[in-house]
């Protein structure tokens, strides 16, 4: 068998291996058109990328058709048979024939015959040069009373075949005929002819073959409907074809409507109706006048009709609705079951609430396809160019596996040199071809005007995000992003994996473009500002601006810049300030902020109190990290929607203000505030407080009472070196989980209301020396360790939550008054005794049920009980101890590779 070289391959509908399609089953005899007519006629089916099984010599052995032969036939969507005057004297072209009118008689197909050198009537009639080959074979079969049956089918066969519609090509030029039939071809397979550029499909067999995996090619009981989504260019309507292609000739009728939404647009449902129908029908000329006639003939030419039906570019539910009963499409009624209807849509939900049996979702390619993609394009060839790695590299890793971007940009790129390669990559990222972003934008466009807004915000500045703070943001902003962001993902505009915001780069790149779009030479008309030299056009033009709403500068600057920021006094409508790099140092003064104001973060703020007549009864969230402020402003402010205070690393400041009107207040931070040496009363009565750090404030003196803080959960105090009390208020934290006094070493006392802590699960006593001496009747403290000389009764009062760290830094023995009391600490995760000069580990180790990690790193015993019990430990280090002789017994799925080495080897137990 010989054939094109980029035969379809789909699965059979009977079973499930794969064979090859066609577009064309050509037969006829060899010997008399293989070197002028037919040999020409496959050459402009070639030309015109129509997929043809040429019937070779080679396969005509033995008395039965060849099983590949049989199979080509089946797997054919139209047929030609080239009648010449020899055609009948071959059993095997009448074979051929015959098994070709069965396939037409089980599944409708196009059947063209061509009269070479023979009139058509002798053909039809079998007289002529047909009468004498027939004589041969009934005198040849008389004896053989099954071969003289076959003989009269070959008759009625070639009578059906020559009474089609076909060319009678005696004395005619050739090369005109054979453009007539290509034509009729072409016009036969429609929109079967897709015509896909099979050299440049990368990465897209995976994606059918996935695609089929989720469908039941032998159902023949439902009709199924699939959708297929994903974002602009990504490649939906190419798997789609490339998925038509592969089954089509599994139907008995097909159709693939492309840009359903510019046929509606236009035309409306009749429209899209006469495109349904002439193509399933293969009736060019067919009419409709309205869409309830348009309905009926689709429930009457097409009921009970296994059939492929292909809806592109589906952009509103109303496109569907001409076809819809409730949720179902109304074909589904119409249809014969195993038929399948595919609705390509950039809108999942839109999918989803047509009721589709699956959605398909389109993701970008993978490096190894990019790559190959890309080469295909910009070098003509499947790998990349010496010399030219790196700036591929820097080409795909913008585009991110986008199908049509990296197309284009390869294209761009082609035949250019490295010079030009490097100018185009600058422009690249400063602005993109038109005919990337004229697509993504459709997807923009059909946005409402809030998510629109969401649509900005994200690509300006919000992508690679977690949820929940940009969806704070957003509600402050008004855009009701509930609703939005689900209504984004199901545009496949951003998606949200494991708590984090994703946007595809490249419509990164289109919401900035539609923001520069608003005044391209005019920074401060714009409404964001994402760039430190945009806003340093905004700030130097000392003009101000009506338009900026949200300025978000973020931590990736490669140098240390310079602004002066007296400008951000004019602008007007500011509601978000964001300024985070550490290498931007500011300048200038700063006599007004906007009060519209609702989050202000401001990295390295070089003035020592905010404006005074910034009223912020808008803010949510403030920080001012590494700031030089000493306080924030006189007095009391409103504040009631403010959440969030960070203040950490300021330090010069000396207070803390009035906060009493703060009470939605969650979060304080004055990390790092070295000067600060007293709270503010206020903080005493914040209700809603959850966070308190404190770190390394190293002139605080004392804390407030905690009267008035039920909610709150983490107490950092680690480094306070000046404190030297707990206020006894401390038990009234009933959510506390996290107690810090780690480096307190001028802390001489514990209250007794510590042991009311009943939700603590970690406390860290170390480096606090002081606490040495009564309080150790009540408590052993060995530089973290928590211990026990009796019945461990703060312990108890601890276990019903788990305590996550207990840690010991002690280089003594005295660690030790812990080890029989164990026992106490049923839900203790990990434990970590390192460098405790231990001798002895008691056997009471082995009732931590739930211990994952244990460190004994350091000590001196010879030898540990089992631990075999503990059949949560995953973790056990040892190194360093050197007395050690054997390896304890072991949980059963302990893997000995978690056990970190020691310096001396050692045998197992």
């Amino acid at each position: 068998m010989a054939s094109t070289s980029n035969a379809i391959i789909h699965y059979s509908s009977s079973s499930s291996s794969m064979i090859r399609t066609y577009d064309v089953f050509v037969s006829f005899r060899g010997e008399d058109t293989r070197n002028n007519f037919t040999d020409i006629l496959f050459g402009g089916l070639s030309k015109n990328g129509i997929e043809a099984f040429r019937d070779n010599t080679h396969l005509h052995k033995g008395k039965s058709i060849a099983p590949d032969l049989l199979e080509a036939i089946q797997a054919s969507r139209i047929f030609i048979v080239v009648f010449s005057k020899k055609y009948a004297s071959s059993t095997w072209c009448l074979r051929e024939l015959a098994h070709i009118c069965n396939c037409i008689e089980k599944s409708p197909r196009d059947v063209l015959p061509i009269f070479y050198d023979v009139d058509p009537s002798e053909v039809r009639r079998q007289s002529g040069c047909y009468k004498t080959a027939f004589a041969e074979h009934e005198e040849r079969f008389r004896k053989d009373k099954k071969m003289m049956e076959e003989v009269q089918v070959w008759r009625e066969t070639l009578t059906k075949v020559a009474n089609h519609a076909g060319w009678d090509i005696q004395n005619k030029p050739q090369g005109v005929e054979i453009e007539k039939i290509i034509e009729k071809i072409k016009d036969i397979l429609g929109c079967k002819f897709l015509c896909l550029p099979k050299d440049t499909l990368v990465g897209i067999e995976s994606r059918v073959e996935e695609l089929l995996g989720n469908l039941c090619l032998k159902s023949i009981n439902d009709v199924q409907v699939v959708g297929i989504s994903g974002m602009g260019g990504i490649g939906k309507t190419t798997l789609a074809r490339s998925l038509y292609e592969r089954i089509i000739d599994q139907y008995t009728c097909s159709c693939f409507i492309e840009d359903v939404s510019k046929i509606y647009r236009a035309f409306g449902t009749i429209g899209v109706q006469k495109q349904l129908l002439s193509q399933c029908l293969n009736e060019k000329n067919l009419e409709i006048f309205n869409a309830s006639e348009g309905t009926y003939l689709t429930w009457t030419r097409l009921r009970n009709i296994r059939a492929l039906i292909v809806f592109d570019n589906v952009d509103n539910l109303e496109q569907l609705q001409m076809f819809t009963g409730n949720r179902r499409t109304i074909l589904c009624d119409y249809l014969s079951g195993g038929s399948i209807i595919i609705i390509i849509s950039r809108d999942k939900h839109l999918l989803e609430t047509h009721g589709v049996n699956y959605v398909y979702q389109v993701k970008p390619l993978n490096d190894r396809d990019a790559i190959k993609l890309f080469c295909r394009y910009a070098f003509k060839t499947n790998h990349i160019m010496s010399d030219y790695e790196k700036l591929t590299s820097d080409v795909l890793s913008h585009v991110q596996g986008h199908p049509l971007a990296i197309q284009v940009l390869g294209a761009s790129l082609c035949n250019r040199n490295i010079s030009q390669w490097k100018s185009a990559l600058v422009r690249l990222k400063e602005s993109k071809s038109d005919d990337i972003m004229n697509v993504l934008q459709i997807s923009f466009d059909q946005l409402n005007d809030l998510d629109k807004e969401i649509f900005l915000d994200i690509a300006c500045f919000f992508c690679w995000m977690r949820e929940e703070p940009v969806m704070e943001i957003l509600k402050f902003r008004g855009f009701e992003p509930d609703i939005g962001l689900q209504n984004l993902i199901d545009k496949s505009l951003i998606t949200i994996e494991d708590g984090i915001i994703w946007m595809h780069r490249l419509l990164m790149d289109l919401g900035k473009c539609i923001v520069r779009k608003e005044s391209p030479k005019k920074p401060r008309k714009w409404s964001r500002l994402w760039n430190f030299q945009d806003l340093d056009k905004v700030m130097s033009s000392k003009m101000g601006s009506e338009n900026l709403e949200a300025i978000y500068i973020g931590d990736g600057m490669y140098k240390i810049e310079t602004l002066r920021v007296d400008a951000l006094a004019k602008v007007s409508k500011l509601k978000i300030l964001i300024l985070k790099s550490y290498k931007a140092n500011f300048y200038g003064s700063l006599d007004h902020l906007c009060n519209e104001l609702g989050y202000l973060t401001w990295v390295n703020y070089h003035l020592e109190s905010l404006p005074p007549s910034f009223q912020p009864d808008n803010l949510v969230e403030l920080c001012l990290c590494s700031s030089n402020i000493k306080r924030l402003w006189k007095g009391k402010k409103s504040l009631p929607n403010l959440r969030r205070l960070d203040l950490s690393r300021s330090k010069n400041l000396t207070k803390v203000p009035d906060l009493g009107e703060a009470q939605n207040i969650c979060e304080l931070n004055f990390f790092g505030c070295e000067k600060l040496s007293e709270l503010h009363p206020s903080i005493s009565l914040l209700r809603k407080l959850t966070y308190l750090n404190l770190r390394f404030c190293i002139s605080l003196i004392k804390l407030p009472p905690f009267i008035d803080n039920p909610n709150l959960e983490t107490l950092n105090l680690e480094g306070c070196k000046q404190l030297k009390e707990i206020n006894p208020s401390i038990g009234l934290l009933q959510k506390l989980t996290f107690l810090s006094l780690y480096g307190c070493e001028n802390l001489v006392s514990l209250p007794d209301s510590i042991l009311c802590l009943n939700s603590l699960e970690y406390l860290n006593l170390g480096h606090c020396s002081k606490l040495f001496g009564e309080e150790v009747k009540k408590l052993c403290i060995s530089e973290g360790a928590i211990c026990s000389r009796s019945t461990s009764s703060i312990m108890k009062k601890w276990i019903t939550s788990p305590l996550h760290l207990l840690h010991s830094r002690a280089h003594n023995d005295s660690v030790s008054c812990l080890l029989p009391s164990l026992h106490a600490l049923p839900c203790l995760r990990k434990l970590d005794l390192c460098f405790c000069n231990l001798v002895h580990i008691p056997d009471a180790i082995r009732n931590l049920n739930f211990l994952e990690i244990l460190n004994l790193e350091g000590n001196n015993f010879c030898t540990l009980p089992s631990l075999k019990e503990l059949s949560m430990l995953y973790s056990l280090k040892l190194m360093y101890c050197r007395e050690l002789k054997y390896l304890p017994e072991l949980p059963s799925h302990t893997n000995s590779t978690l056990i970190k080495k020691t310096t001396t080897k050692y045998p197992s137990a």
